[in-house]
């Protein structure tokens, strides 16, 4: 401590003309450099420490707003959740008292809609078997006739030769001659 005030006494008397020396304190030295760091750093970052701090204030005091409204919405929110609540239960009550004999015709109602639904399900089924049964055989038929048509064109290509073919031939070409002749 003597010495640091010793370099602050050094710089009182420090000659202000003609000789240059060099301090060679480092105490000294050191603590000169970190006050001037200091001061510029206070002179030159109190506007932006100023302004973060008053930003940070800023958002602190809105976020505390928005609690607060936010507070008195749930409040009211949960104020009208207990009238609706009280009206539901009065409703209940109602429907409780009147709910019983309602049941009994529900029931009754679903009931007979129920077997209306068999009954009509059950004409549907017997219709849908029909039909199947009807596309089936014409399905068969569709297939005898077409082994039917193969075998006969089997049975006339095998018989037929050249010679068959060609008379054929003429003869059809002959018979459609003279139908453009008697035009």
């Amino acid at each position: 401590m003597k010495n640091v005030t010793h370099s602050f006494v050094f710089l009182a008397h420090w000659p202000s003309a003609g000789s240059f020396g060099l301090n060679t304190d480092i105490l000294a030295t050191n603590l000169i450099n970190l006050t001037v760091v200091v001061g510029v750093l206070i002179f030159f970052g109190k506007g932006v420490l100023k302004d973060l701090l008053d930003n940070r204030k800023q958002r602190i005091l809105s976020t505390i707003r928005n609690s607060e409204e936010l507070r008195r919405g749930t409040i009211e929110q949960l104020e009208k959740a207990r009238i609706r609540l009280q009206k539901v239960e009065l409703e209940a009550d109602e429907y409780r008292m009147n709910g019983y004999s309602e049941i009994e015709r529900e029931k009754a109602n679903l009931i007979n809609a129920t077997s209306i639904s068999l009954e009509q399900l059950e004409k549907s089924k017997n219709e849908t078997l029909f039909f199947e049964k009807q596309r089936a055989m014409n399905q068969v038929r569709q297939r005898v006739f077409q082994q039917a048509v193969q075998g006969a064109l089997g049975t006339l290509n095998s018989c037929l030769n050249t010679e068959l073919h060609f008379r054929t031939i003429r003869a059809n070409i002959g018979i459609l001659g003279s139908m453009e002749w008697k035009r």
